[in-house]
């Protein structure tokens, strides 16, 4: 297989336009709508080959911003569909997904700049990292909420077993009833983070956080470049302030962990989270050490023959088998963790691991192509067809 040519065929199979706006499906068969990481990763991947297409894939995404200054992680473009969930406010959902929007959009800007655009975007941009800095965190600690396991991306990952009330062995069926009926209790309370979070579902997730962090960075980057002061400030303060918090709250043992209620009660399920914090350079160089060398390379845990388990294989919720079986993220490999982790790899200088990723990566999409995720003990593909994650590859560099 020629991946490159494969992903770039993939990307125009998979593009539509709607009332004047251009985005990419996920998977034509499993997810015919527009998701707000899954874009993000989109232009970050387009930005190599086709730039404006991936200056359109932002643009669309931050067209249904709402009020507040929230983005919501579904867009449904196409009336008539069945939606996959009973989420929808005027035409979108009422959660988000982990904020990647200005890092693709820096991303974008770096390969092939364009002040223009960065200028059109920004306000709204600005008005989405203040809304979860100001709405997500009312207690004023620094860490940023999500109200449903569904903002974090990772739907069923066992790191949310506990405030969900989930034994380890739920099937898909009963995971998807459980959040859906906290989406029920949300609407109730009408989305409102504070009363939502501290009766309901209330998570400082790891990864969302981690990304906060390096989408406030590139934030920061963007606003200095356009020189607004205001913006470049309130950007890098709070990309300090959530570091800190982060390493207060949600570290123990080495290594970071999500937190649940008032007390940030520490959710001690052993997933690829504990990587994630890699990407923004979370972890002291001593530290970063021990997390690769103890966690990530061991074959007992994450380290599998076909990549990383997304869940450690000691876990009681590991299950290696994806959709079918329904467990998608209680183990199975995924291509964006994958790509967090070669990135926060490389940051740290493990050239070997990390093109040992991107190998792994490549070698999954020759064997099984463009999959939604994989069996980690098989290398056998799972989920969805066509699905665009496997593009990431294309931004994975050869170290």
């Amino acid at each position: 297989m020629n991946v490159v040519r494969e992903a770039r065929k993939l990307f125009e199979e998979n593009r539509r336009t709607t009332g004047g706006y251009q985005y990419t499906l996920p998977s034509r068969e499993h997810y015919p709508y527009q998701w707000l990481w899954d874009s993000c990763f989109h232009a970050i991947i387009l930005a190599g080959f086709d730039p404006e297409s991936a200056r359109a894939e932002l643009r669309s995404l931050l067209s249904k911003q709402f009020k507040d200054g929230m983005v919501p992680h579904i867009i449904y473009w196409t009336p008539g569909i069945l939606h996959l969930f009973r989420w929808g406010v005027e035409g979108t959902s009422s959660l988000t997904q982990p904020p990647m929007i200005a890092y693709a959009a820096w991303e974008v800007h770096r390969l092939d700049p364009d002040q223009t655009f960065l200028e059109s975007i920004y306000p709204a941009l600005l008005a989405y990292y203040r809304f979860l800095i100001e709405k997500r965190d009312p207690r004023d600690h620094h860490l940023v909420g999500i109200i449903n396991p569904d903002e974090s991306g990772e739907d069923n990952s066992p790191r949310f077993d506990a405030p969900l009330f989930a034994a380890p062995d739920i099937s898909e069926k009963d995971h998807l009833a459980l959040r859906e009926k906290l989406v029920d209790k949300n609407t109730a309370c009408n989305f409102d983070a504070e009363t939502c979070m501290r009766d309901h579902f209330w998570v400082k997730d790891v990864l969302f956080n981690t990304a906060l962090v390096e989408n406030l960075r590139a934030l920061g980057h963007i606003a200095s470049f356009l020189k607004h002061a205001d913006g470049e400030h309130f950007a890098n303060l709070h990309a300090e302030l959530v570091a800190n918090a982060m390493r207060e709250f949600l570290f123990a043992d080495g290594v970071y962990w999500s937190a649940t209620g008032r007390d940030y009660t520490l959710l001690r399920a052993a997933t690829w989270g504990h990587f994630a914090p890699l990407f923004a350079g979370l972890y002291t160089s001593e530290e970063a050490e021990k997390v690769v060398r103890t966690h990530l390379l061991d074959p007992e845990t994450f380290y599998a023959p076909f990549g990383i388990r997304t869940v450690s294989k000691r876990e009681r919720a590991y299950r290696a088998e994806g959709y079918g079986d329904g467990f998608s993220w209680r183990g199975p490999v995924w291509m964006a963790p994958h790509w967090f982790i070669h990135h926060g790899l490389l940051r740290y200088g493990y050239k070997k691991e990390a093109a040992d990723i991107r190998a792994k990566s490549v070698a999954l999409l020759e064997r099984s192509g463009f999959r939604e995720c994989f069996n980690p003990e098989t290398g056998e593909g799972q989920g969805a067809h066509g699905f665009t994650w496997g593009a990431l590859v294309l931004d994975m560099a050869d170290a």
